[in-house]
């Protein structure tokens, strides 16, 4: 429990921080937009890298990848088949949406969390690896055709521009380290890692820059479709997770603990660097990631106390 607090604290106090400075103007205007830019373009490419070349790809093929990635397939689905009946959105916002839905805060809060509830970080490499590998790829091919397709590109730059986007090119890399086996020596690693180390802080004062003088969270137009986000974020996903882990996956104990655990995680900032950067619902995502983050936390002690 100390570990989920602690955890939640950090991202806390960095969002505070950037809040100060979008306050205070401080950076001047459009900050916040140079410091997504930052971490989209250069630092996350470099982390997955890192995060991927230090991994096991079998892990994608363990039993507790049928809960994880069933439940957030499942739980992006169910987005996407509302949203489109109910409010008949482009692509490029469901896929916002979907996104937001599903894609869970692995990297800087789930690996702590894993560490310290579950003993062991590893329980949160199947997540992590189906969205970096999955999840981001497809919901990035999503965003960057609809973003193209208004200026209007040749054909060829379309087609292969899921192949151009940054985060792609990070995991494709970090894949090609890992299954060669190649050992980066320490003048190559270490200025990556520096600017790996750039990404979730960036993102976290990117985010936190965005909030002063912006609408109320889950007002107006939109307020309807946040609140169904953050239902299936929050409750939905990890009661699917537990589901499919229990009765289709034939997990238990630990097993059964972690998939839940890790599916209770709050939207990742990630989601709002990506919205940002191709300007598709910005402020669905924004909304989400805040408020999945207030309501993840009773769910998450709820899960430690219940399945321990």
């Amino acid at each position: 429990m100390n570990s989920v607090v602690g955890g939640f604290a950090a991202l806390v106090a960095v969002i505070a921080v950037g809040w100060l400075l979008g306050r205070t103007g401080l950076l001047g205007a459009g900050a916040d937009t140079v410091l997504s830019r930052l971490s989209y373009f250069v630092a996350t490419p470099a982390l997955l890298l890192l995060t991927l070349a230090d991994a096991d790809p079998a892990a994608l093929l363990s039993a507790a990848l049928l809960a994880t990635a069933g439940s957030a397939v499942l739980s992006a689905l169910l987005y996407v088949a509302l949203a489109r009946w109910r409010w008949r959105q482009p692509p490029a916002q469901l896929a916002t949406g979907a996104l937001a839905s599903s894609y869970v805060n692995a990297g800087n809060l789930g690996i702590p969390i894993a560490a310290y509830v579950l003993g062991d970080a590893s329980f949160v490499a199947p997540v992590l690896l189906f969205q970096v590998l999955v999840m981001a790829p497809v919901g990035l091919a999503v965003l960057a055709a609809s973003h193209a397709a208004a200026d209007t590109p040749p054909r060829w730059r379309v087609l292969t521009q899921p192949l151009r986007t940054p985060v792609v090119v990070g995991c494709a890399l970090g894949l090609l380290v890992s299954a060669t086996g190649i050992d980066l020596p320490a003048p190559v690693r270490q200025p990556v890692q520096l600017v790996a180390a750039v990404a979730v802080p960036a993102a976290l004062l990117a985010y936190g820059m965005s909030l002063p003088g912006a609408p109320r969270p889950a007002s107006g137009d939109r307020a309807t479709q946040v609140w169904l986000a953050v239902a299936l974020k929050t409750l939905a996903q990890p009661a699917l997770a537990y589901a499919l882990g229990r009765w289709v996956a034939h997990l238990s104990g630990v097993a059964l603990l972690a998939v839940t655990l890790t599916s209770a995680l709050p939207t990742a900032q990630n989601v709002f660097v990506y919205a940002s950067t191709y300007h598709r619902g910005a402020l669905l995502a924004r909304d989400v990631v805040l408020l999945s983050t207030i309501a993840s936390i009773p769910v998450l002690a709820a899960v430690a106390v219940l399945l321990s």
